[in-house]
């Protein structure tokens, strides 16, 4: 049975999808079979990965609304043993339409349960926000690794982050653990980073991956290709930093 994991964090532009994306596409080099969740309405793990919102008719809005199956709306990528569960402009209207739906926040729960035994891990890249589609991807997830910019601002919206995830943690799924957090974006040079850095550690201990993920232009450039950096430049500090982060996360399963 297949591990979950929701990528979180309510602050936008702080490497979520980034994260999401890439460590799908290195888990699934280094042998594990990866299924990648898109429930963020802008679809930026669906594109990407090469894949135009635009152009797909079936996506993660069938299964939550139309209770179709994840195995008829899943799709292969460009890397062997992963598969996407795209997001299309479908998802932009769901929060809304969730809200009229019987048991709305377990849907997700309740559809990925059909496809456990078919992956190694299943990986969701939720919205930047607290709403519907993100409980659902909590109340899916054994854990959730969350994403944090070296800047203050992201120091800020944490308290609020974890009070959420608390509750739904009391109320909705008890199970649920903090798998890791990951410092994205890292500007070495900048004093202001390793400070912040400092305090995060302080917060998170022993949940604080030891890989750090740099700022990088190569990294940053990936997706408007459609592609993981890992086939877009694996050489670049971005590249390396991912591989290392995703067996650093692989060596703490076992």
């Amino acid at each position: 049975m297949s591990k979950i994991i929701a990528f979180t964090n309510k602050k936008g532009g702080v490497g979520k999808t980034t994260t999401a994306v890439n460590m799908a596409a290195y888990c699934a080099e280094l042998g594990k079979k990866v299924l990648l969740v898109d429930i963020d309405s802008q679809g930026n793990a669906t594109t990407g990965l090469g894949f135009s919102k635009s152009a797909l008719k079936k996506s993660v809005y069938n299964v939550l609304m139309d209770d179709e199956g994840v195995a008829q709306n899943v799709m292969p990528t460009q890397v062997k043993l992963l598969d996407i569960l795209p997001a299309n402009v479908d998802l932009t209207g769901a929060e809304v339409d969730l809200v009229y739906k019987r048991n709305r926040e377990r849907l997700l729960k309740n559809a990925l349960s059909k496809v456990r035994d078919s992956y190694d891990y299943i990986f969701i890249d939720c919205p930047p926000s607290l709403g519907l589609l993100t409980i659902n991807a909590w109340v899916a997830a054994d854990s959730v690794i969350i994403p944090l910019q070296a800047e203050y601002f992201a120091l800020e919206g944490v308290s609020q982050l974890m009070n959420t995830i608390s509750m739904v943690k009391q109320n909705l799924n008890p199970a649920l653990q903090i798998e890791g957090v990951v410092i994205t974006m890292y500007d070495g040079r900048a004093l202001i980073s390793k400070q912040i850095t400092a305090e995060i550690k302080k917060f998170f201990k022993n949940k604080l991956y030891e890989i750090i993920i740099p700022r990088n232009i190569r990294l940053a450039e990936a997706p408007s290709h459609g592609l993981p950096v890992m086939l877009h430049d694996p050489k670049c500090a971005g590249a390396r930093a991912y591989r290392a982060l995703s067996e650093e996360f692989l060596s703490k399963q076992r």
